[in-house]
């Protein structure tokens, strides 16, 4: 598996497909009749909740001592599973949502992106594109870390 070429190709077939059915409105009756459902609704934003919160781990694997060896392994799952995260987020919601849901959607896809055409894709060894790469990566994994949970509180506290 050395070439991973096809991973940033991927991401990007999906992004682009998440934006078209947005943009042309193809949507799903089924999915958007499932996602109606209030287990549904539970359900798979608790496969999105954990998802953002697996991608953490990369984070941790490269901070804490014990992880370290598991870095490597660890990165590769983030790539894999951030390709696929637009298809996550169709399954959740079939469309962005308004007020902070449509700002959580798009700082999520944006994040995609961001995290599709990495470093590897780049293929640039100057810091400051490193630095300027990371710190837009992972500040944006912060916000929607943070609007995931308050995500959770907003639905809870209304239920």
């Amino acid at each position: 598996m050395k070439n991973n070429s096809y991973i940033p190709l991927i991401g990007l077939l999906l992004f682009f497909a998440y934006l078209l059915q947005e943009v042309l409105q193809l949507k799903w009756s089924f999915l958007e009749d499932l996602q109606r459902l209030e287990p549904y609704k539970r359900w798979s934003g608790l496969a999105l909740g954990l998802f953002i919160l697996f991608q953490w781990l990369l984070t941790f694997s490269r901070i804490i001592p014990a992880f370290r060896k598991k870095a490597l392994t660890i990165n590769k799952l983030h790539k894999w599973i951030g390709i696929f995260s637009p298809l996550l987020l169709y399954a959740h919601s079939t469309q962005f949502g308004f007020g902070y849901l449509a700002l959580f959607s798009y700082l999520f896809l944006a994040n995609m992106l961001l995290g599709t055409v990495n470093l590897d894709v780049l293929k640039s060894t100057k810091s400051w594109i490193f630095k300027g790469w990371m710190i837009a990566h992972v500040s944006l994994s912060m916000c929607i870390t943070f609007l995931l949970f308050f995500h959770i509180n907003i639905v809870f506290y209304y239920k």
